[in-house]
């Protein structure tokens, strides 16, 4: 079982700058990838980043050139950098093990993107 807790969202103005966490527990972080997902309001969640236990990295395309995905397995933690915010970017985004099988979700973190 597998348990996560994000943080870091805010409100945040178009061009701005977040960094969310998400802290895992449950099962030993290492042998987990890792991926970050969102959903807007009306939409399906979406994937936006993925890493794996060798810290292979994979990107969505709205993603690539403005977010990095990182993780510390001493502090069982994914990162998600995000740059150059956009509009568009709203929405609460989620971490969860992958794949994702039938996992259960977090709570995840609202970040809005608004002047």
């Amino acid at each position: 079982q597998v348990h996560v807790v994000e943080s870091g969202g805010g409100l945040v103005q178009p061009g701005g700058s977040l960094r969310l966490s998400c802290v895992v527990s449950g099962t030993p972080f290492k042998f987990l990838a890792m991926g970050w997902f969102r959903q807007a309001p009306g939409k399906q969640r979406e994937l936006v980043a993925s890493i794996t236990t060798d810290e292979y990295t994979n990107y969505a395309e709205f993603s690539k050139g403005r977010f990095t995905i990182s993780r510390d397995n001493v502090k069982n933690t994914v990162y998600l950098q995000m740059n150059s915010l956009k509009p568009e970017d709203t929405g609460v985004y989620y971490c969860n093990a992958i794949p994702l099988g039938n996992r259960s979700w977090g709570q995840g973190t609202q970040v809005t993107v608004s002047s």
